[in-house]
């Protein structure tokens, strides 16, 4: 008779081919067996009647802050929160304080997050006006997801925003790029219009299309001249969307959450904890995203986490920190969406499990298949429940999503085979490791 560490028995599986009740069998922290284990035995079994099981999660854009400000966000918070909204790995930005720009910060950083992580990390490394000649071993170092360029909207030794050191950055190295992509040369020009105190909405008034549309044609075209992979990170225009359709064979691209959600409404209810970059924007521009979504423009949805003090967030337009939390809501409010119609619970994998492993090169992630680690959300579409400030784990302690009632909701978050959340309480010690990309 076989026996196994865990068996989640009775769940519907979302697998890449459908969704099928079946049993899951894990040993040594890998999926051993799938499909009728009948008589089998486990250490530890898993009722997962009326439970969809789906590979764990991923959201594979996220700023926990560290090293930097334990007060807003720090690994181990920013992990429990996490595996508290039903995710199983997180890839996490290079922009702390200090950058992540070199070998000695990936180190110091990789060592960190296998103390304190409560699920597994990717490891973005930032590149710099500086760091360019490195980049391509940088790049290549263990559990580094990618190259994180930031041509618009950064401070310091990460903002590159000319053409000529982009093409350098572009020219140092393989793997696929992500990109901020806004012009910085039009936001810095804009810049003297708006005064303090003025409206929120205004953000996207002043990040505007233009803005969003002149970064991406500038990156897209140095990438087909370079021949270099990109990524961009966070499309939230229509005409961004529409034009990236013609270069699938060179660029991918993320939507996230709050630009399927969030519209321009927000900035008059929700004030300062409705500012981000690139900015929330008007209906159409939602319309078009999960239009996108639905045809297949968009590869990857993550949450662009970017916590800030409650201070820093309520100081006058424009100097409200930009940035919001997401990574403890991105699964129930999606969810929601798959239980409003908005797509389909393969999708919704593909977007958050297959989408991040094929872009960023994650081994052994992103699908139910025997061999591959044993990461699971197990998730509850028949539960309801409000996201609330009060369970944000972040230690800034809000949601732009507070009083937002979801369909559907994660009871069970399982990393290689060991389960991390069940039934919103975090469970045993931290158990999260660098994840290994290809």
């Amino acid at each position: 008779m076989p026996h196994f560490d865990l068996i989640l028995r009775g769940g519907q599986a979302v697998l890449p081919w459908g969704i099928e009740p079946l049993d899951i069998g894990v040993r040594d922290g890998r999926i051993a067996a799938m499909g009728a284990l009948g008589k089998a035995e486990a250490a530890q079994v898993i009722d997962c009647t009326h439970l969809h099981v789906l590979p764990g999660l991923i959201d594979a854009h996220v700023h926990l802050r560290e090293p930097g400000d334990p007060a807003v966000e720090t690994i181990e918070t920013g992990t429990r929160a996490a595996v508290l909204g039903g995710l199983t790995a997180v890839f996490d930005m290079p922009n702390t304080s200090p950058s992540i720009t070199d070998s000695a910060q990936l180190a110091w950083k990789r060592e960190h997050v296998s103390q304190h992580a409560w699920c597994d990390m990717g490891l973005y490394v930032g590149a710099s006006k500086k760091n360019i000649a490195e980049l391509a071993e940088l790049e290549l170092e263990d559990n580094v997801c990618a190259v994180k360029v930031f041509a618009g909207s950064s401070t310091g030794d990460l903002l590159i925003e000319d053409d000529a050191t982009l093409e350098a950055v572009m020219r140092s190295g393989r793997r696929r790029i992500c990109y901020h992509s806004e012009d910085e040369y039009r936001l810095q020009e804009r810049k003297p219009l708006f005064t303090e105190g003025m409206p929120h909405r205004n953000h996207m008034v002043w990040r505007d299309v233009e803005c969003a549309m002149l970064g991406t044609k500038r990156l897209l075209a140095l990438a087909r001249k370079t021949g270099r992979p990109a990524h961009i990170l966070h499309v939230s225009t229509a005409e961004e969307l529409e034009y990236l359709a013609e270069f699938k064979d060179i660029c991918s691209a993320e939507v996230l959450v709050n630009h399927l959600t969030q519209t321009d409404e927000a900035y008059d209810r929700l004030g300062g904890y409705a500012v981000m970059n690139p900015p929330i924007r008007d209906k159409r521009h939602l319309e078009a995203a999960w239009a996108a979504v639905r045809n297949g423009t968009v590869d990857v949805i993550g949450s662009d986490h970017a916590p800030h003090s409650r201070a820093a967030k309520e100081r006058p337009w424009p100097n409200t920190a930009a940035g919001l939390t997401g990574v403890q809501t991105i699964v129930p409010v999606m969810l929601d969406h798959v239980s409003s119609g908005r797509l389909s619970l393969m999708r919704l994998v593909d977007l958050m499990c297959a989408g991040p492993a094929r872009v960023y090169g994650a081994v052994n992630k992103g699908r139910l298949s025997v061999g591959f680690d044993a990461d699971f959300t197990l998730v509850d579409m028949a539960k309801s429940r409000e996201i609330t400030n009060d369970w944000i784990a972040s230690p800034c302690g809000w949601t732009p999503f507070d009083g937002y009632r979801c369909q559907g909701w994660p009871v069970g978050t399982i990393i290689r085979g060991q389960v991390a959340m069940r039934d919103d309480e975090v469970l045993g010690a931290p158990v999260g490791k660098p994840v290994n990309f290809r």
